[in-house]
C-alpha cells in the first residue's frame, strides 16, 4: 500500500456532509492541516459502519489543525483529504 501524503504535507479536509456515519468531525470539514505521521493502514470505518465486511484499507494520518487558541491532532483516513493548492 502506498500513502498519498507524507509528513509535512499540507492538506485540506473535504467538506463532506454524508447522510450516514463518518469519522471526519464536522468542525474539521473544509479546514487545512499538516500531516504529522502515517498512523497505519486500516479498514475504512465509514464502510464498516455500513456493515461492509470487505471495507477498503486506507492510510490513516495524524493531522494537526491550528485554531486561534489551541491545536487539534486527529487520526483521519486518506479519503477525507486533498492536497492543499
Amino acid at each position: 500500500m502506498n500513502a498519498r501524503f507524507a509528513p509535512g504535507d499540507r492538506v485540506r479536509m473535504r467538506a463532506l456532509h454524508p447522510g450516514g456515519h463518518t469519522r471526519l468531525p464536522g468542525y474539521l470539514a473544509g479546514r487545512s492541516g499538516e500531516i504529522l505521521r502515517i498512523s497505519g493502514y486500516f479498514p475504512v470505518a465509514d464502510e464498516r459502519a455500513l456493515g461492509l465486511r470487505d471495507a477498503r484499507i486506507e492510510a490513516v494520518y495524524a493531522v494537526r489543525f491550528a485554531f486561534a487558541e489551541h491545536e487539534v491532532v486527529a487520526d483521519l483516513w486518506e479519503r477525507y483529504m486533498e492536497a492543499e493548492a
